[in-house]
């Protein structure tokens, strides 16, 4: 089944859910990855410089990894389709518009938006406003 193309229906739509616990963005060796269970993995990135995995905050502290950033992660839940037009830059245009840095993975059913801890409320009620709109 494919995914939602038109952005006015997206956006309506988005419908964005608040996922409980504290995420973090770390970077670690391939081997380093390779030590931590893949059902703790919450997304992976292979760069050059290292494996970025984002990990629930505590499963990062059990392994003494580092990280900078603590997030609040909110799921879009439409079924968004991967090659949609715009709906990325609507809702990270209207979070920035809040002074709102958001860090975006686009999973096969979903986007997934991670935000500083502190703007999670903000985050939401400001993309509920902008689904409002449509």
């Amino acid at each position: 089944m494919s995914g939602e193309k038109n952005l006015a229906v997206l956006i309506k739509e988005m419908k964005p859910y608040l996922n409980t616990g504290e995420y973090v963005f770390v970077s670690v060796s391939p081997n380093e990855a390779a030590t931590i269970s893949n059902k703790d993995i919450i997304g992976l990135f292979k760069e050059t410089e290292g494996n970025t995995l984002v990990l629930e905050r505590s499963i990062a502290d059990k392994h003494n990894l580092s990280y900078d950033f603590i997030a609040s992660w909110i799921t879009l839940k439409i079924h968004s389709s991967l090659d949609a037009v715009g709906l990325t830059a609507a809702f990270s245009n209207a979070l920035a518009k809040h002074n709102i840095s958001c860090n975006v993975i686009a999973g096969f059913y979903h986007d997934h938006i991670f935000v500083a801890k502190s703007d999670e409320t903000k985050t939401i009620n400001t993309l509920n406003k902008l689904s409002a709109q449509y």
